[in-house]
């Protein structure tokens, strides 16, 4: 499974309103858990899952965590589908890191739609404490692409 069947895996879960999906391949397992703010994805390759030589005492399994505590952040969603780019051309600085400080009209982004750039601005101060989307990656409408803690 790559990333891309990931990626449309937990924008269907999502949009389902399910709580939970496990798919369990031979040689890889991936569980996605949802809530009314975020989505966890627990993947461990299958070679992971292997427990002890006795089969009731299975040893945890250890998991990728991907969900962040986002209630005292703000979230700047994605207000259109298009293309992520963190800067105007590959030679250009990037509009905003972690750790910015940003108030309302900072260029955050473009968002690339139907050959039309559109600089996406922050309508909020507060400091980027983290980046949701990678550069060049195609965002939907609604998309998270920041998490912002206010000021």
């Amino acid at each position: 499974m790559d990333i891309k069947q990931i990626q449309d895996l937990i924008r269907f879960v999502s949009k389902s309103g399910v709580n939970e999906v496990s798919i369990e391949q031979k040689d890889f397992k991936i569980t996605i858990k949802t809530n009314q703010v975020s989505a966890a994805v627990n993947a461990v390759p299958a070679a992971q899952v292997v427990a002890t030589a006795a089969p009731a005492a299975a040893a945890p399994v250890p998991a990728i965590e991907t969900a962040v505590d986002t209630s005292k952040y703000v979230i700047i969603k994605s207000p259109m589908i298009g293309t992520f780019y963190r800067s105007a051309s590959p030679d250009k600085p990037l509009f905003a890191n972690v750790g910015d400080e940003i108030e309302p009209g900072t260029v955050l982004c473009i968002i690339e739609a139907m050959k039309l750039f559109n600089e996406i601005e922050s309508e909020i101060s507060g400091r980027i404490v983290k980046i949701l989307v990678d550069n060049a990656s195609p965002v939907e409408y609604d998309q998270p692409l920041f998490l912002v803690e206010p000021m």
